[in-house]
């Protein structure tokens, strides 16, 4: 009979199998020489892979730690079948983490090979890029001869990203990639690579283009299958059962119970009295924007040196690497969010880094500084995912699995719990927490609306505008995010608001005995878990 080590084992091959450009799987022995296969036979063969390892799963009696594992190899098993289902392939075209351009020119980019091997490795899947291109045309073809069009604006934009990536070799972030073997590496740029995208850009112009669904109708509900399509992202993003009608009632609730914080500490900062004035004056305020791209780094490294002197006093387990911080790539900065974080390697050869856009510094909002590197660093994506890399005998799935809920769910309990701790510097930084929450609060509403109930894209970038403070710049950048990753943006509050249940039902049931220090070094101590598994894993420890 099959063991929960053997699953979780064949589970890991498995989601590395299907995405070896996950952040977390791109540096694994075995993923490192490969792409995606895109092909309809890989996907198949992939599901077919997948229902197998749930109905082993589903013949295991598991208990103690191999109930955790256990609920971690079904979760990732379903994403890979649910992810399949959605044909997302074919048509999404431009998003920097779901589309195959976006996965070339961020992810791969950002590998940094060590030795030999890792260099070959690197090369050989620069070579195979022609072949992951063409496989991502013909998913486009087939979505387009199905319905499942992709969006009018994300085809233009890819497009110009390209013609702009072609245009520039010498900024090309594949070509700046560090490497001995430079002269490999460039010799298949020319010849292989750039060729490839050129070929795959004029399929998006000349095939493509001219079937993007427009703007009015650029949910999933609009394409065949769209709305059990988007409510099977949603349980997959979220780990949870909640139905889009629930999810956006809850984020029009929250909306309404951030407008009284954003008027208490307006009106103590600019004497305002209502949430849409501060909101107002957050996003026009030129005082409130950067002064230049060294500030804008500056600040951030600031708000995560704080935090991490300060966090012994709120968690036991401490990373064993510090995380760096650096500013997004120039060559992708323009098409980038705002702040992102990448994971080190496996074997700690290099540490986390948290990347800050600079990007246009003049136009981005300085009060968000803090909480987005409370958020992506310390105590947030840093703590979770390098304590998970270094989690000890458990399987490595439990070391590599990305669950969303949990992960986005942990950065935005960050965000709250520096609060808490007093890590926030004035309150000019506090309204950047509030910004963030109701951006959060907000994309609960506006995912659902766009993919569920038909949005239009401009209601979206309407009620963006009227409910949050985010710029204008990336209210556009948000929603064409949300048009392309349909229910992942969903998962940061359904997250957080499931940390913090847990953290008020844990305090209840132990009454003076919690100990907020050891709920932290729970809840992060076995690395990245459904939303269910963790409600378990509480409830044992509170007894």
């Amino acid at each position: 009979m099959t063991t929960v080590r053997e699953l979780a084992d064949e589970a890991l091959e498995l989601i590395a199998a299907a995405d070896p450009l996950n952040e977390l799987l791109v540096d694994l022995p075995s993923t490192r020489d490969r792409l995606n296969d895109l092909s309809g036979a890989a996907e198949r063969a992939l599901r077919d892979r997948a229902s197998g390892i749930l109905a082993a799963a589903g013949r295991i009696e598991a208990t103690g730690d191999d109930r955790i594992t256990l609920g971690v190899v079904v979760q990732q098993a379903e994403s890979v079948i649910t992810r399949i289902d959605s044909r997302i392939v074919e048509h999404t075209v431009h998003d920097s983490e779901t589309s195959p351009l976006g996965k070339l020119l961020m992810v791969l980019a950002s590998t940094r090979p060590r030795g030999v091997q890792h260099e070959q490795d690197f090369l050989t899947r620069l070579a195979a890029i022609p072949e992951f291109l063409a496989q991502g045309a013909e998913r486009l073809r087939l979505g387009v001869s199905a319905g499942r069009l992709p969006i009018a604006r994300s085809v233009r934009e890819a497009v110009k990203h390209l013609d702009a990536h072609l245009a520039a070799p010498e900024s090309d972030p594949l070509h700046l990639v560090p490497l001995e073997a430079a002269a490999e590496r460039d010799e298949l740029l020319a010849e292989v690579v750039r060729p490839a995208f050129a070929e795959y850009r004029e399929v998006l112009r000349a095939e493509i283009q001219q079937h993007g669904r427009p703007d009015e109708r650029a949910g999933l509900c609009w394409l065949p299958d769209g709305a059990a399509t988007y409510a099977a992202l949603a349980r997959m993003h979220t780990t949870t059962d909640r139905t889009p009608e629930e999810l956006h009632r809850t984020g029009v609730e929250l909306v309404a119970e951030l407008a009284e914080e954003y008027a208490e500490i307006g009106s103590r900062i600019f004497g305002l009295r209502t949430a849409a004035e501060v909101q107002q004056r957050m996003r026009t305020d030129p005082a409130l924007r950067w002064s230049g791209e060294q500030e804008l780094l500056d600040a951030a490294r600031a708000a995560i040196e704080r935090a991490e002197r300060a966090a012994p006093e709120w968690f036991g387990k401490l990373p064993a690497q510090r995380c760096q911080v650096e500013p997004v790539p120039a060559e992708l900065a323009p098409n980038a969010p705002a702040a992102y974080y990448l994971p080190g390697p496996p074997d700690g050869s290099r540490p986390g880094t948290y990347y800050a856009n600079t990007h246009l510094a003049e136009q981005r909002p300085r009060f968000l500084a803090e909480a987005t590197a409370f958020h992506e660093a310390v105590p947030g994506h840093h703590f979770q995912v390098t304590l998970a890399q270094e989690l000890t005998g458990v399987p490595e799935i439990r070391q590599y699995a990305w669950v969303n809920s949990y992960a986005e769910g942990w950065g935005l309990y960050a965000e709250r719990f520096a609060d808490e701790a007093g890590w926030y510097t004035d309150d000019v930084a506090r309204l950047g927490m509030l910004a963030m929450d109701s951006m959060r609060a907000a994309r609960l509403v506006v995912d659902t609306g766009l993919h569920a109930f038909g949005w239009p894209r401009q209601r979206a970038v309407d009620y963006l505008r009227e409910h949050t403070a985010l710029p204008e710049i990336d209210i556009q950048s948000e929603t064409d995010r949300y048009l392309e990753m349909p229910g992942q943006a969903l998962s940061y509050m359904v997250g957080r608001l499931e940390f913090q249940r847990l953290r008020d039902r844990a305090r209840a049931a132990l009454g003076e005995a919690f100990d907020l220090r050891a709920f932290h070094d729970v809840v992060l101590g076995s690395g990245a878990l459904p939303m269910p598994v963790l409600d378990q894993l509480v409830a044992d420890w509170t007894g």
